[in-house]
């Protein structure tokens, strides 16, 4: 079992054509605040991003954004969290994000979602640290990347146990508890955190 205190949220800085994203992450960002977890995100208040943070918010929970000083400064940070840190660079920032949490989600998004999702997967990959990875798959947005993974497993380049880690679910409640509920692998620690 996975103790969680800190849940990082990725996802879009747009909203997406298909308004049940914006639905979703919504259902997220309350039901995080709900169960009484910190939402970690990208500190935006635009797009899906914004979303998911003010649904936290209005439910009464505490979100904690990290964001990059040029993102600041082109007026996208949201103002209104609980704590608002800002880092010189991207790789800051996603290490600070992964170091505030002990899960990770992934909602729909573009490059920079999968960009930060996927490092912190490879970083449970390598054992930099143990901590669950899941995707929240709204309707459907995330079927091609699923099967994506499941290719490259099949060809040899993703090993089974590391394919299996990427828990996937569309519904919001069942991948929490999914999160709550797993268990790190054996895997042979491959780079300690300070070599990331």
């Amino acid at each position: 079992m996975t103790h969680l205190s800190a849940v990082a949220v990725y996802c879009g800085s747009s909203m997406g054509v298909d308004e049940r994203f914006a639905d979703a992450a919504s259902a997220l960002g309350g039901l995080v605040a709900r169960r009484q977890l910190r939402l970690v995100y990208g500190g935006g208040h635009v797009g899906l991003m914004g979303v998911v943070a003010d649904a936290a918010l209005a439910a009464g929970g505490a979100v904690d954004g990290v964001i990059t000083h040029a993102l600041e400064d082109k007026e996208t940070a949201h103002h209104g969290l609980t704590s608002l840190r800002v880092v010189a660079t991207m790789h800051e920032r996603k290490a600070v994000m992964a170091d505030a949490s002990d899960a990770f989600i992934m909602l729909p998004g573009g490059f920079g979602t999968l960009d930060e999702f996927f490092e912190v997967v490879t970083w449970t990959q390598l054992g930099v640290h143990a901590k669950p990875c899941g995707i929240l798959d709204v309707e459907g947005y995330f079927s091609h990347l699923e099967r994506f993974l499941d290719h490259a497993a099949a060809e040899g380049l993703i090993r089974p146990e590391h394919r299996a880690m990427i828990i996937v679910d569309a519904d919001p409640e069942s991948l929490l508890n999914r999160l709550e509920g797993w268990e790190p692998t054996d895997a042979h620690r491959w780079l300690q955190p300070s070599e990331r």
